[in-house]
């Protein structure tokens, strides 16, 4: 299958005083199309900020994005309007990502009135298509964001994000807000929509039980870098990276018999600001040594299985 979307070298930094703050740095993958690639790992470990500056909702400090075989690495007005077409986004707070002053319908609506060149009572038509595909009666038509929750809420998302037909999108933690029932029908709604739409998805959460259910590949990321990269049962069943590790060991479990060790990470946060060469969990792990403080490269442990970490072939 032919990859969609290809990420090389990918960084974005931002000023912060007297330095940058390397929020993505130095970040490459692959995504086959119809496939989902879930990114995980801590708030504040850059896993937003990829999925926007690969949208061009903030602007990439280097590296390159192909996207369909086309270069749009540092895309012009022309090209950006084609770029939001074919690559949408669903936020986190389906409340603060509506516009309080538009009801359902308007909301929906506002994509195609943009970008369609569809007749007025063409649009509608194709509203009230999409409020029927995302799950939403007929008769919240001219309802408002106030008066819905937040399920409905979060269909108002999707349902704007398909509105143009996209090949891709980025699901910056869509259920995070949600009950956790649901949570289970907006992501079951979304493994549909993949299906029916052939849909690619870049998925942005910090739930490792929701990421394993709905993504082929996952990414793991440590303050701005990806520290493993393996398919979603492999990355539960052989974690490789002493982060990974730790993070997996924190998932619970229904079972009291069933108990697993928890791994505690001790030690301060290594500063994004001007960071120093070498592995940035260092600070963390139980495992650091000397080798650690040299430039770690990311290398293919297996098949497919990506991991950044001078260590991990003796750690069993």
């Amino acid at each position: 299958m032919a990859a969609l979307l290809e990420v090389k070298g990918l960084k974005k930094y931002f000023k912060s005083g007297a330095g940058q703050l390397h929020a993505v740095d130095d970040i490459s993958f692959t995504l086959d199309e119809g496939k989902t690639l879930g990114v995980v790992g801590e708030s504040g470990c850059g896993k937003t900020t990829l999925g926007r500056t690969v949208m061009h909702l903030l602007q990439p400090t280097a590296g390159e994005i192909h996207f369909a075989g086309r270069d749009i690495s540092s895309p012009n007005k022309q090209e950006l309007h084609k770029i939001r077409e074919d690559m949408q986004i669903i936020f986190q707070d389906p409340f603060s990502s509506l516009n309080p002053r538009m009801s359902v319908s308007a909301a929906i609506m506002e994509p195609l009135l943009l970008h369609s060149k569809l007749k007025k009572a063409d649009i509608r038509v194709e509203t009230r298509k999409l409020m029927d595909t995302v799950g939403i009666a007929r008769r919240f038509e001219n309802a408002y964001p106030h008066e819905l929750d937040g399920g409905r809420r979060q269909r108002i998302g999707i349902a704007r994000a398909l509105a143009l037909k996209p090949k891709f999108i980025v699901c910056d933690e869509p259920v995070s807000a949600l009950d956790v029932s649901i949570q289970a029908q907006i992501i079951n709604l979304m493994l549909d929509l993949q299906e029916e739409w052939g849909l690619t998805y870049m998925f942005v959460t910090h739930d490792l039980s929701v990421v394993k259910y709905i993504s082929d590949d996952i990414m793991v990321m440590y303050l701005g870098q990806m520290v493993e990269k393996a398919p979603s049962d492999e990355m539960f069943e052989k974690p490789l990276h002493p982060y990974t590790k730790a993070l997996l060991s924190a998932i619970p479990t229904p079972s009291l018999d069933d108990k697993k060790e928890r791994i505690i990470m001790q030690g301060e946060i290594t500063s994004p600001i001007n960071p120093k060469p070498g592995c940035r969990f260092m600070a963390r792990c139980q495992y650091a040594s000397k080798k650690c403080e040299q430039p770690q490269t990311l290398e293919e442990a297996a098949p497919g299985h990506f991991v950044s970490c001078c260590r991990y072939g003796e750690l069993g």
